[in-house]
């Protein structure tokens, strides 16, 4: 990789090793190797993130704003209804993890292997979060008292859609293998999962 030519070197580092954190786990990644793909030596990898942890919690802080900021920006969601506004987040938290597919498995065995590191991510995020599912709070109140949505709180429906998108693209690659799907039926699968998903979602809030 010729770094020269192409980007920055900071940014070179982040887009390495995210790509062989992605692809061999926190553990199996050196920032030797990170340093070798680059085309740098490992001293500078060292001068900009002092340590592999600081490297991945880079990543992973990164990771996790574009999530948030993606999946619920309300700007661009304007003045659609409630159900509308949830069909565009299942939909783009979906083409997130479509785009991300080994994400989810590299999330779940970092926080597994440091669990202390959601509130070290809390912390640096501050109230994000919070602001973000404030609209959603209150447009979901109202979709309630007016007996459009069944009583059912907004952590109920995120829990639905994170373990429904979540699931096909951790159980994607064994599928692949076991079933021997071919890329035409992987991609009509994925598909018609984001489709099915919705519809899944969007039914069981009915009163």
């Amino acid at each position: 990789m010729d770094i020269k030519n192409e980007q920055p070197l900071e940014e070179a580092i982040l887009e390495v090793a995210e790509k062989l954190f992605l692809e061999k786990g926190f553990a199996l990644t050196s920032t030797t190797e990170i340093a070798k793909e680059v085309g740098c030596n490992q001293a500078l990898v060292h001068y900009y993130f002092r340590t592999k942890d600081n490297l991945f919690n880079v990543i992973f802080e990164q990771k996790f704003k574009t999530f948030f900021q993606g999946v619920f920006e309300m700007k661009t969601m304007g003045n659609l209804s409630f159900q509308d506004k949830l069909r565009h987040i299942i939909e783009t938290h979906f083409d997130l993890l479509r785009k991300n597919p080994k994400m989810p498995a590299l999330i779940l065995n970092e926080l597994s292997r440091r669990p202390d590191q959601l509130e070290e991510l809390r912390a640096k995020l501050h109230t994000l979060p919070e602001q973000l599912f404030a609209e959603l709070e209150k447009d979901l109140k109202v979709e309630i008292e007016q007996g459009n949505i069944r009583d059912i709180s907004l952590m109920d429906i995120l829990v639905s859609m994170l373990s429904l998108n979540i699931a096909l693209f951790i159980i994607m690659p064994v599928a692949e293998k076991m079933l021997q799907i071919n890329e035409i039926q992987k991609e009509f699968m994925i598909t018609h999962r984001r489709s099915e998903n919705v519809e899944f979602i969007l039914k069981s809030l009915r009163p």
